[in-house]
């Protein structure tokens, strides 16, 4: 496992984190073989972890403080999320903040996440929604300078909506928000544009989540690919979405070098990009914690192939199904 600098907080990260979405919230989940993937990615050096109280509403955090305590040997870099208090997700420009981050809130949600990971104190606490017109209002920047000196977190980062990678640089201004967690992937490379920049400039820590488009690139899924009516994905593809998903990833396996999975080439893609911290697939089952663990061994992608992948990204708007 290779390492990296994250940002300003000076950690070093496993450059391939965990992302624990899946492990509550989606179908085919198995707390044993849940728990064995995770046992499995400490062991190969993995220490971030990303969960959310979202997540089953506290589930996934429990999973993770559960971790922590069979490895306390190891030091793991814990990560969660406040949801906001309508419950909403995504944000919108109509959300205003006393309806999604009040201060009693922020703080009432960094006490229960402490509690599930039964830690005390928190790595790194995010916003799992935001507004950038909330940059300059007072109530979360209070939250967020009491929450430090108090001791309950360590460093403050924001979980950026889909598709609008740019909905965060004034806040960064502010100088309170340590990290952004935002979708970077071969098709979603627009956060190069304007919040990596950035980022570099305030020495703030990056976290690449969504590595496979929801799944897209790993290259399996067909136009007739269906899920359970229980499960978030099935409502994300919707026809309209899964048919050019399926199309644009189809558009890349010529592209796959010989020996490579497209999953590994999707990795490799993000850890070619030296601003990236840490990046979050989801490792639910062991074997794809294998496979993705291994493609942090310190080699990128040949400069020409990511010219080609260059030409593969997908700007996309925010609509009513992209969450």
């Amino acid at each position: 496992m290779e390492y990296r600098r994250f940002g300003r907080t000076g950690w070093q990260v496993s450059e391939i984190g965990y992302g624990m979405w899946g492990l509550a919230g989606w179908t085919g989940s198995d707390d044993e073989e849940s728990n064995q993937s995770l046992d499995l990615s400490v062991e190969r050096g993995c220490n971030f972890f990303d969960t959310a109280w979202g997540y089953g509403s506290g589930r996934s955090e429990q999973i993770l403080g559960k971790l922590q305590k069979r490895h306390a040997d190891k030091k793991l870099y814990l990560a969660t999320k406040i949801p906001p208090k309508n419950f909403q997700w995504p944000s919108t420009r109509a959300s205003k903040l006393e309806d999604c981050f009040p201060y009693d809130h922020i703080v009432e949600y960094t006490e229960k996440s402490l509690k599930n990971l039964r830690v005390e104190t928190i790595d790194l606490q995010q916003f799992h929604v935001w507004e950038d017109s909330w940059a300059q209002e007072e109530q979360w920047q209070r939250a967020v300078e009491d929450l430090k000196k108090a001791g309950k977190i360590q460093a403050m980062g924001v979980s950026v909506n889909r598709w609008e990678p740019n909905n965060v640089l004034h806040t960064l201004q502010t100088g309170l928000i340590e990290a952004v967690q935002v979708i970077y992937n071969i098709f979603d490379q627009a956060p190069e544009d304007a919040l990596f920049p950035l980022c570099q400039k305030l020495d703030v820590g990056i976290i690449a989540r969504v590595p496979f488009d929801e799944g897209t690139l790993t290259g399996t899924f067909t136009k007739e690919t269906t899920f359970p009516a229980d499960d978030w994905r099935s409502t994300y593809f919707v026809p309209e979405n899964l048919n050019s998903s399926v199309d644009h990833a189809d558009a890349l396996k010529p592209l796959i070098p010989a020996g490579m999975t497209m999953p590994e080439m999707a990795l490799r893609f993000i850890l070619s990009n030296p601003q990236v911290g840490t990046v979050i697939p989801g490792m639910r089952k062991v074997n794809h914690a294998e496979a993705n663990l291994k493609a942090s061994d310190g080699k990128g992608l040949p400069e020409e192939l990511l010219h080609q992948l260059k030409q593969h990204r997908w700007d996309r708007e925010p609509t009513e199904w992209s969450q």
